[in-house]
């Protein structure tokens, strides 16, 4: 699928960051040399620390000095979106809270929402996120550990809170491939799954979990053939998990995202580039056939196949 960027771009770029082990430490200088590049980006947050312990979690809008530096990225041009409300799983009324709080912060509800793994009130993750007989075939390779666990899509749970998503959130993030063209994958992305219907929209994204996954996907190669296509890379990364050690950047991120930048690119947080991609369609519009959405599915497992599940 080659789309018409704006301005006359030859593709489209960006960056989801999720914010597992981010710290101000580690995350603003990456952030500061994608400023530089004129790169503008989505970052994931936590409202709030909820039950976690483990200081290697990340940071959270409790922290005040981290929250001044998100309010500046916002007003530099980065989208702040969710990671659920809190590390840990959290009930409704927490949920509530922390919508209430972002919107009271950022000045207007999340665009994104992406699932934080081992979260109870994740919306449609686990086995979930996969439909009919291929729900079978997960629980198999994952041996059923992750069944019916989350419950954020559930009524009546103490977790749900589809209808808040639904009421307020654009984009959820659902699959992560090994390749830079995320519309290759899914050409028909953002699109409305009917059997998932408190979330609006799904998007795919390419994985760059870790500097480790970023070398193995982002090659000189790789990016000329997604400006080739005329694609599109949502990069999803952690920036937190060693982007920036020892006081400086990873040494073949920096080399790459110097590449990327010099190129003819739209580099345009996440919910924008989404928004030019549906231009103003409606669920219905944008919704996934059964066909399409199976055929999705078995490529991604096939994708994932001999890998943790659950990126």
């Amino acid at each position: 699928m080659k789309v018409s960027w704006p301005e006359g771009r030859q593709f489209a770029f960006t960056f989801c960051d999720d914010t597992d082990f981010a710290t101000l430490g580690n995350a603003k200088p990456v952030y500061d040399f994608l400023a530089d590049l004129g790169l503008r980006t989505t970052r994931l947050i936590w409202l709030f620390k909820g039950e976690a312990t483990d200081p290697n979690i990340g940071e959270t809008c409790e922290d005040a000095h981290y929250l001044d530096w998100l309010l500046s990225l916002q007003r530099r041009g980065f989208e702040i979106a969710l990671h659920n409300v809190a590390p840990g799983s959290s009930p409704r009324e927490r949920i509530v809270r922390g919508l209430d709080r972002f919107q009271e912060l950022f000045g207007a509800p999340p665009r994104i929402h992406c699932n934080h793994g081992g979260c109870q009130d994740n919306l449609y993750w686990g086995d979930a996120r996969i439909t009919g007989w291929r729900r079978r075939l997960y629980n198999l390779y994952t041996r059923g550990n992750r069944k019916d666990f989350c419950q954020g899509h559930v009524p009546g749970s103490p977790f749900f809170w589809g209808d808040l998503s639904r009421e307020r959130i654009s984009y959820v993030r659902n699959f992560t491939v090994d390749r830079l063209n995320v519309l290759k994958f899914c050409p028909m992305m953002p699109y409305h799954d009917a059997g998932k219907p408190f979330v609006n929209f799904w998007f795919a994204a390419t994985s760059a979990s870790s500097p480790r996954s970023f070398k193995q996907n982002f090659t000189i190669p790789a990016i000329d053939q997604l400006i080739a296509e005329g694609g599109l890379c949502i990069a999803y990364t952690h920036f937190g998990a060693g982007y920036f050690k020892e006081n400086r950047l990873d040494e073949h991120f920096k080399e790459m995202i110097e590449y990327i930048g010099a190129q003819n690119g739209w580099f345009a947080p996440v919910s924008e580039i989404l928004d030019f991609l549906r231009q103003g369609e409606d669920r219905q519009t944008r919704r996934i056939s059964s066909f399409a959405l199976q055929s999705l599915e078995l490529r991604w497992f096939k994708d994932r196949y001999g890998k943790k599940i659950g990126s």
